[in-house]
């Protein structure tokens, strides 16, 4: 039975209901990608994955509630915290780590697509937030250890520095379309630890 109790991405299945999730995640977000958020279809999500139909509305009942489950599996799925012994390399690893996802060929457009849904449908909008929230919360831990070692002052929020290193970088994916690279990622982490430093972000 494929059967699950409980909300989208509330639940850890196993065995044929963790390979139909996963084949079912991996369509959505190719249509996504393709169509955007307002072509999304459980049925077309369905077809793609060689899932039935009622396994999809019963599993995932509406797109936002696919869509949030898409994005607790990435979340899932995202690489670790750096542990670099540095502020400066930790802060640099995050912004490196944030410009490949969105340089990707499909993460990028992934994101963007349910960035644009996130606007318009609430369920996705919090759904990306737990998103976000997830991901700053692992990375807050770096800047936590900095201060611990003295190169930062105390009360630095440290959810505030690593939101100050990704916000420039989507920027440039969401808005100005400035070029993504390495560089313009150590430019991002390297304003974010000197501001830091300089207390901007002490609560």
């Amino acid at each position: 039975m494929d059967a699950v109790d409980g909300e989208p991405g509330t639940v850890r299945p196993g065995g044929r209901t963790a390979r139909v999730r996963e084949s079912v995640l991996r369509a959505a977000g190719d249509a996504l990608v393709e169509q955007g958020f307002d072509g999304l279809d459980l049925a077309d999500v369905a077809r793609r994955a060689e899932v039935g139909k009622t396994t999809v509305y019963r599993r995932w009942s509406t797109t936002a509630g696919l869509v949030a489950d898409l994005l607790t599996d990435m979340a899932e799925q995202s690489e670790p915290r750096s542990d670099t012994g540095s502020l400066d390399g930790d802060l640099r690893a995050n912004a490196r780590l944030v410009v490949r996802t969105l340089t990707d060929a499909r993460q990028g457009p992934l994101f963007a697509a349910v960035v644009a849904a996130a606007t318009c449908d609430p369920r996705t909008a919090e759904a990306l937030h737990r998103f976000y929230a997830v991901r700053i919360e692992e990375w807050a831990g770096c800047v936590d250890a900095a201060a611990g070692r003295g190169e930062l002052p105390p009360g630095t929020d440290p959810h505030e520095v690593i939101r100050a290193v990704s916000a420039p970088l989507y920027y440039r994916l969401l808005a100005s379309g400035d070029p993504l690279d390495e560089t313009v990622a150590d430019r991002a982490a390297a304003a974010a630890a000197a501001a830091a430093r300089a207390g901007v972000y002490v609560s």
